[in-house]
């Protein structure tokens, strides 16, 4: 009698929960439908501008809703999920307040970029032939799209700044071609399927070199009239983002969001910064000191720079140490996770129409069942290309990096909404990245002093984001101070600050987002280490950060706190 009257008092408690829980589902549910209105990326100005405020309309209707659950009936799980919806659904909201949609352009990236990857596919079938056909012949209103979008960016004041678009022109000018075979738009006709009969290809092989003539060619010329005449002479002097209208205020809420967290002034992240350049530096002095190197820091990144033992001589000698060294950390990943990721990466070069303005190295993650990730290396301008950095750069974009932890947010259960399967956030994404950097030299990784040195560097790297971009945006810093911090601070190639330098600027505070994320997951691990002596399990604390997949730093440090107490109660 005593357990029937104990379990009717559990059954209130149980249905308030299972209540809540349904609710949460419900407006989750709601959130990934398909909205009433429907919306291409090829349509006008005005179009866009209803959408994105209907966007944030709708988002505040499912905050409202968000707020009236209680969180005492839901999982952790569920409070998780609640907790990152509303994090997206804000973001919404200041999407459409700032009118970031306006811009489609940074100096490494840009929608004319992104629509010539369209060439990079194998046509299989008489269907496809046809689909890709029907593309080529979207292109013209896309770009028509894209270059109002500019043109309202720059009414709004919000155009880039001129500074960043050195060597522009490459972008465009190699999709200007003499004849249709010679363009990346043609490359899938090369090679047609073998089904299709001779006649059928001849056909088609007259259609697609006058629609790559008509729908690429000449809109890439279209493409660079507007940026020569139009777009870089209206481009702004100003350079931070605080230049432009709310510009203030739209840094600080850039900062908000690239760091997951609100309590983070400019000022904040400017003395973390300098905080941090001046402890690595320590580190690295040493090592220099080890080397037995006659001369001042100056001259030993004038050095490393300038000899040729640190830089490949061929392309391939530069991807095939990358690929060393992703096999040497997969031999070590599983002393170090629990759940490894079932997809697996590819390391390839940077495509050449990207790599003059583009990064060092950067993980593309898996499109499709069908395909793997892939660790791009840039192998353009091989002079700039510093082989002491690769370890540290392969850890970051492979694994135990970006591969490694989204491909793990690709495979979360089912019983976590798609949403969250789709995320990403710098803060613990990037913050992640450079963690791996850290946690490559427990795999030893590094094997000489200058590798190591290249991981310091990397990290350095990092800490003088936080001083340039706070430089940059928030203090009216010059592009050419800019430069001169980071030449001084990191043994970067000269080619890789200006490259970067231009990305800061055109990209305001997601460079923030590196070491505040890993300064948070270092501090945690100690912490945990610190509480839990003998008892710390490194696979366990990685699995805790991990499995529940892309999530804030304030959700990342309750859990770790969690994860402490309990192992605390086992002691």
């Amino acid at each position: 009698m005593k357990k029937f009257y104990l379990l009717l008092l559990f059954i209130p408690l149980f249905l308030s929960c299972s209540k809540e829980s349904d609710k949460l589902n419900a407006i989750i549910e709601e959130y990934e439908s398909e909205r009433e209105y429907e919306f291409t990326r090829n349509e006008s100005v005005e179009n866009t501008i209803k959408y994105h405020q209907a966007e944030a309309d709708f988002a505040k209707e499912i905050i409202e809703k968000l707020e009236m659950i209680s969180v005492d009936g839901l999982s952790e799980t569920e409070i998780i999920s609640r907790e990152l919806l509303l994090f997206v659904l804000k973001h919404e909201i200041d999407i459409n307040k700032y009118k970031m949609y306006l811009n489609t352009i940074t100096n490494e990236n840009a929608f004319h970029l992104n629509l010539a990857r369209m060439g990079n596919r194998t046509l299989e079938n008489k269907k496809q032939v046809l689909d890709y056909l029907k593309l080529l012949d979207s292109l013209p209103q896309r770009i028509d799209y894209n270059i109002n979008l500019l043109r309202a960016s720059i009414k709004e004041g919000m155009a880039q700044p001129k500074a960043v678009f050195s060597n522009y022109g490459y972008t465009y000018n190699k999709h200007i071609v003499s004849y249709s075979a010679e363009s990346e738009f043609y490359k899938p006709f090369l090679n047609l399927p073998e089904s299709l009969s001779n006649r059928l290809k001849d056909s088609i092989i007259k259609v697609a070199k006058k629609s790559v003539k008509k729908n690429a060619i000449d809109q890439y010329k279209k493409i660079k009239i507007f940026f020569e005449n139009e777009y870089f002479p209206n481009t702004r002097k100003g350079l931070g983002i605080s230049t432009i209208p709310n510009g203030k205020e739209f840094y600080q809420n850039r900062i908000n969001y690239f760091t997951t967290s609100s309590q983070y002034s400019a000022d904040d992240i400017y003395q973390i910064g300098l905080n941090e350049v001046a402890r690595i530096k320590e580190e690295m002095q040493k090592i220099i000191h080890d080397l037995g190197f006659k001369g001042s820091f100056a001259d030993f990144l004038k050095f490393l720079r300038t000899d040729e033992q640190f830089y490949p001589k061929t392309a391939d000698e530069l991807l095939i140490f990358a690929r060393d060294i992703a096999k040497r950390i997969d031999a070590e990943l599983p002393k170090f996770f629990k759940t490894l990721p079932r997809k697996p990466y590819g390391v390839v070069p940077v495509p050449a129409d990207l790599a003059p303005n583009y990064t060092g190295g950067r993980y593309f993650g898996s499109r499709g069942e069908t395909t793997a990730g892939f660790y791009w290396v840039n192998t353009y301008n091989l002079p700039s290309r510093t082989l002491y950095t690769i370890p540290a750069l392969t850890a970051h974009e492979a694994v135990p990096g970006h591969h490694l932890q989204i491909s793990l947010n690709n495979e979360l259960p089912e019983n976590i909404p798609s949403f969250r399967r789709k995320l990403y956030l710098s803060a613990y994404g990037e913050g992640w990245g450079l963690y791996s950097e850290y946690l490559a030299d427990e795999m030893n990784i590094y094997t000489t002093p200058y590798e190591k040195f290249g991981q310091l560097t990397y990290e350095m790297w990092r800490a003088c984001r936080l001083v340039v971009d706070t430089g940059v945006h928030a203090k009216g810093w010059t592009r050419q101070q800019m430069i001169d911090y980071m030449s001084k601070n990191t043994a970067l190639s000269i080619h890789e600050v200006t490259t970067e330098t231009d990305r800061y600027i055109s990209w305001p505070a997601q460079a923030l987002s590196y070491k505040i994320g890993e300064i948070k997951i270092r501090e945690l691990r100690k912490k945990a280490e610190t509480a839990l002596g003998e008892k710390f399990d490194i696979r366990e604390f990685h699995e805790v950060i991990l499995e529940e997949g892309t999530i804030t730093l304030s959700i990342m440090e309750k859990r770790i706190n969690s994860y402490i107490q309990k192992n605390l109660l086992k002691i």
